[in-house]
């Protein structure tokens, strides 16, 4: 198993962020279903102030290239994608349409 961890920032206006929350208090069968079948056995996504920070363990099969495969295939995904957008903004450093941010581990205590 890895794990990644991924950032992101939402707009910093308090009533979009408790929206936002609400929408991931229950996220939608078909956004479970998609994170499911990508490989991602478990997520966690921690917020403080308007700063995002998702916490992902994979199994083996899972590639973010084969996750971007099916989410485009996916119109479901790319309608809560489409309405998550209204509350996210990107990082600064981001490309054009990017917006979870891979991070880099630079400690770990065992």
């Amino acid at each position: 198993m890895k794990t990644y961890c991924l950032t992101l920032d939402l707009i910093n206006d308090p009533e979009l962020i408790r929206e936002y929350e609400k929408y991931h208090q229950k996220i939608w069968p078909e956004i479970y279903a998609s994170i499911k079948n990508s490989g991602i056995n478990r997520m966690q996504i921690y917020r403080f102030s308007n700063r995002l920070m998702m916490r992902m363990e994979v199994n083996d099969s899972f590639s973010f290239d084969y996750k971007a495969a099916l989410d485009a295939e996916n119109e479901r995904v790319q309608e809560w994608e489409k309405l998550m957008w209204k509350y996210q903004q990107a990082l600064p450093g981001a490309k054009p349409g990017e917006k979870w941010m891979l991070m880099t581990q630079i400690f770990e205590l065992e």
